[in-house]
């Protein structure tokens, strides 16, 4: 029997309900049986209630893709799907991220780290800059500060979210995503907004948004980002299954910009399109995640 863990209290709550309803649908159309689990941040007792095998974690943001269900699970020795507790909680810390990234060498914008009530650090980079919360997915919280007078408002939104805040040099350019599925990386999928950047809007609600795969890179080019996504996977001791976002500037020159441990599933979301890219069907990566 397997448990799909969905819902939770962070503000990606509404993506997880759609990524876990669309888990369920698949399992059960390959006859698994399997039962549907809304967490909402205080009702794990009931959980352990239920007799279950696995938990497929379909939980996104805070409390769910940051180690703290797995720590759970972990202690009720029940296997989980993705990344243990230890990666994602690294994962989801964007900072924590960078730092491990930057001592691999991987190519990085420059960025300072700024907390609420404390004195902003100095700032040695170029504008434009972009600011967001360091324990947020799905784009929340981001604002782009084009213009010194535009920090202070940027900040004090990030700091909605999170007491520390991540301000980094925005690079122009495409971005760019690799999933990567039991050890190897997918095709890549470059997006294409139509205006701004690739926002919260521009994910989950934009019908306008392109996901383009075929790439548009060269095959070496694509090789070298499917790679460099491997090794940024790989040394946060990431598992199983996720994905590597990238920005390319002008020149094409790649920087990292995150990874996430537990990605959307719903039909705007981009695993299930490389996947689709690589020949999967959607029940066959369900399948490939469970299994991994």
């Amino acid at each position: 029997m397997i448990a799909i863990l969905m819902g939770g209290n962070s503000t990606e709550r509404d993506v997880s309900l759609n990524s876990g309803e669309s888990i369920y649908k698949s399992l059960e159309n390959q006859n698994i049986d399997c039962f549907k689990f809304d967490w909402l941040g205080d009702n794990l007792e009931e959980l352990w209630t239920q007799n279950f095998d696995k938990a497929f974690i379909a939980l996104h943001g805070r409390g769910g893709e940051d180690g703290a269900i797995q720590r759970q699970l972990e202690k009720h020795n029940i296997a989980y799907t993705g990344s243990n507790a230890n990666a994602s909680e690294q994962c989801m810390n964007k900072a924590k991220t960078k730092n491990i990234w930057k001592q691999y060498d991987l190519a990085l914008s420059p960025w300072v780290v700024a907390n609420a009530g404390q004195v902003i650090p100095e700032i040695d980079f170029p504008l434009p800059w972009a600011v967001k919360p360091i324990l947020e997915g799905s784009s929340v919280g981001i604002s782009k500060v084009e213009d010194m007078s535009q920090l202070k408002p940027a900040l004090k939104l990030a700091f909605k979210y999170d007491n520390t805040a991540l301000i980094e040099k925005w690079i122009e350019g495409n971005e760019y995503t690799v999933s990567i599925l039991n050890g190897k990386p997918l095709p890549v999928v470059q997006i294409k907004v139509d205006q701004g950047f690739y926002d919260y809007q521009s994910k989950y609600l934009s019908d306008t948004t392109q996901y383009l795969s075929p790439c548009g890179l060269s095959n070496a080019e694509e090789k070298h980002l499917q790679e460099i996504a491997m090794q940024a996977f790989d040394v946060m001791g990431a598992k199983t299954w996720g994905r590597v976002d990238f920005i390319l500037d002008k020149k094409n020159a790649p920087y990292l910009l995150e990874i996430n441990t537990v990605p959307g599933m719903t039909s705007h979301s981009l695993v299930p399109m490389a996947a689709k890219a690589f020949g999967l069907s959607f029940d066959e990566l369900v399948l490939a995640i469970l299994n991994g």
